[in-house]
């Protein structure tokens, strides 16, 4: 095999990785009504956290679903929008790192 072909390959496995992530993340996206979101239980960091990685994916399913949303509306303030904010942060950081190993 050619450098070429082991490199296309490579960018192959790659895509198939990334839509395979995407597949198994999007079952992992929450969704519920505002009356359940009235009622239910304030949620912190760490869901802050898993909500700002799923952001990217839940934007886009949010385009087409409009009982799909980005920021969970019943969170408990500071500790859940830092955990949002790391959770975004972390998603861009490695998409940068797979852009700049090419």
């Amino acid at each position: 095999m050619t450098n070429k072909n082991k490199r296309m390959n490579m960018n192959y496995i790659k895509t198939l990785i990334l839509f395979a992530s995407v597949l198994i993340l999007s079952g992992c996206a929450d969704s519920m009504s505002f009356q359940q979101a009235s009622e239910a239980t304030q949620v912190g960091f760490f869901y802050g956290f898993w909500h700002g990685v799923i952001a990217p994916l839940a934007f886009i399913i949010s385009l087409f679903d409009e009982d799909v949303a980005v920021y969970a509306i019943y969170n408990n303030g500071a500790w859940y929008d830092f955990g949002y904010i790391l959770g975004i942060g972390g998603f861009a950081k490695a998409c940068d790192e797979g852009v700049q190993s090419k």
